[in-house]
């Protein structure tokens, strides 16, 4: 019986993971570039969210990494389910390394009925955790602690900040702290081969390595003016 509600929920996650794939897709614009767009849009709608109601400008100024998940599927029939894809980046010498694309899936037990997708923001905060990321393959709130993250100017100490990896769920123009710990975080091959044109492994392109394509670039510039506005 356990097996069946698996494969429920399991398939009702692909399921809406394919209908929001399709409705993204118009034609001209591969999934993958997309998904690189719509994070894009995220971080430039973190940077412009009101400062009572967004992340706080000290986390993404002290953020050794951010990785962003545009509408992370959560599936729920008695058995809850997360999956998503994204793309992440980290600082190195020279600013901020190329996006890397990844996928995340989780499985939470429950009494939940129902299902949503969400745009999802993860915040690393120390070495510990972006040494996790750049292996490519990680469970969140393993090794390295994570917490829902605090949000707006007066965020306290007490709401998460010595957390490794720090997480944000956006809703209605809002941020609000979210917790997807357990979700397991892997580099997403067929992405990474479709974006970069070859297999880049995770470490060459977080650790800048690799030059990022041309279609990255509205990312890049997102990243770049949210850490920009944080400094000052």
């Amino acid at each position: 019986m356990r097996k069946l509600w698996i494969l429920l929920a399991a398939t009702l996650i692909v399921s809406v993971a394919w209908a929001q794939n399709n409705k993204s897709n118009n034609g001209n614009e591969s999934n993958v570039h997309a998904r690189l767009n719509k994070s894009a849009n995220i971080l430039e709608n973190m940077t412009n969210t009101a400062p009572d109601k967004g992340i706080p400008q000290s986390v993404i100024d002290n953020a050794k990494c951010v990785a962003v998940i545009p509408h992370m599927i959560k599936g729920a029939f008695i058995v809850g389910g997360e999956h998503g894809s994204g793309f992440a980046t980290c600082r190195t010498s020279s600013g901020w390394s190329a996006p890397a694309p990844f996928s995340v899936t989780g499985i939470s037990w429950g009494p939940q009925i129902g299902g949503q997708s969400t745009n999802l923001i993860m915040m690393v905060m120390n070495n510990e955790g972006m040494k996790d990321l750049i292996s490519g393959h990680f469970k969140v709130g393993g090794d390295v602690s994570a917490a829902a993250g605090p949000v707006g100017r007066q965020a306290s100490a007490s709401a998460g900040w010595k957390a490794g990896i720090l997480t944000y769920s956006q809703s209605k123009g809002a941020f609000v702290g979210a917790s997807i710990s357990g979700a397991e975080i892997q580099q997403d091959n067929s992405a990474t081969k479709e974006l970069y044109g070859r297999d880049v492994s995770f470490k060459s392109i977080l650790k800048g390595s690799t030059k990022a394509p041309t279609v990255a670039s509205r990312f890049e510039r997102a990243v770049a003016n949210a850490n920009q506005r944080a400094a000052k």
